[in-house]
């Protein structure tokens, strides 16, 4: 599961956007809402979910990218990622393209050969400046001096000699089949990658946009200059499905096939693209004491991406009441019951859906002779 949520936000996290939250209706609410999940209501995006447009003017790229990695194992218990990268450090003729040779990473080993999402806290928390610009000591929590090692070797983050191009692998026991996740539609080559994705699978790939406006972005992704995670699910963790691996790796495979064309002088033209941002992250409700109260409802199980609309029902209480979304418009719910998001007391992610229009990609100048 990529954790790709930054800090004060209300996103998969579990931490709050604002001070807002997902507004609830239950028929005895009083009995468990004070100390429970958040209940202030949050107000709704500017216009109607799922209909805004928005354009995106960010200039295109005028060079070649000639420094790729792939990364597994950025979250060890996620296996489809950890296995495809030690099979290719073993054999990486599979990431060899006519331009240029992507290469495999194993992100966090420790906690790959322990079979668990991280040692001390999540890698994929791990890339803030305060992070990476630490003194190291004995000390060093693992994931901070593994971010500090990646950073060194494919970064330094932010500057000229950080690599081209990073994916990241990852796996969610959430049903959403497959995802392309990028901080924000204004990275003009990452969408027009997504866009060539989705146009040349024949399974659908929504693209979900973590970044919110003003905060730091702390994941493993942001340490090259552009990027692209992977999430294949539904698996659970700590087991490999060869269906899931399959699907990740044809993915991978046209996004490396994208790069090279676009070494190799092809051009892209504008195109509107629809993607859902990130709004908040909702919570189970819980007791006082944070015992939890209830469980995703089973019609929302599974139905990530869909529209979720106002009255509809997404907790359903051990006491037999059920909880109902009370928002003005329909919202888009994803890694609903996603295992890793327990310890955080997250149900689901709450998303916008809003069209984008992207502008012509220009193929890199020609290399001098």
């Amino acid at each position: 599961m990529l954790s790709l949520l930054m800090e004060g936000s209300c996103g998969k996290d579990g931490s709050t956007l604002h001070g807002c939250s997902i507004p609830l209706k239950n028929q005895s609410l009083g009995r468990w809402g004070s100390g429970g999940a958040p209940l202030i209501r949050a107000p709704e995006a500017a216009g109607t979910a799922g209909t805004g447009s928005r354009m995106c003017s960010t200039p295109s790229m005028g060079h070649r990218l000639n420094r790729v990695a792939v990364m597994g194992g950025t979250h060890g218990n996620e296996l489809s990622g950890v296995y495809l990268v030690k099979h290719w450090l073993q054999d990486p003729s599979e990431l060899q393209r006519r331009t240029f040779t992507a290469t495999p990473f194993l992100a966090n080993p420790k906690a790959t050969k322990r079979c668990v999402r991280y040692i001390s806290q999540d890698l994929n928390r791990s890339f803030t400046k305060a992070f990476l610009l630490s003194k190291g000591t004995k000390d060093d929590l693992y994931e901070v001096s593994r971010a500090q090692e990646i950073n060194q070797l494919f970064g330094p983050r932010g500057s000229a000699d950080a690599v081209d191009f990073i994916f990241d692998l990852h796996n969610t026991t959430s049903n959403m089949a497959a995802c392309l996740i990028s901080d924000s539609e204004k990275n003009v080559f990452t969408m027009h990658m997504c866009h060539y994705i989705q146009k040349h699978t024949q399974t659908p790939c929504p693209i979900y946009l973590y970044g919110l406006p003003g905060q730091e972005n702390y994941s493993l992704m942001s340490v090259a200059k552009n990027s692209l995670g992977l999430e294949l699910g539904p698996q659970p963790h700590g087991v490999l499905r060869a269906d899931v691996s399959a699907h990740m790796r044809a993915l991978l495979a046209c996004g490396l096939d994208f790069i090279d064309l676009f070494n190799q002088g092809t051009s892209f033209p504008a195109f509107d693209m629809v993607a859902y941002k990130l709004i908040e992250s909702v919570h189970f409700p819980r007791s006082p004491e944070g015992e939890l109260l209830g469980i995703v409802h089973p019609q929302l199980q599974d139905k990530d991406f869909l529209p979720l609309k106002p009255g509809e029902p997404i907790f359903q209480l051990f006491s037999g009441e059920e909880i109902f979304y009370e928002g003005d418009v329909p919202i888009y719910p994803a890694f609903i019951n996603e295992a890793a998001y327990y310890e955080k007391g997250v149900a689901f992610l709450k998303l916008e859906k809003s069209t984008f229009s992207i502008p012509p990609l220009e193929a890199p100048a020609a290399s001098a002779p």
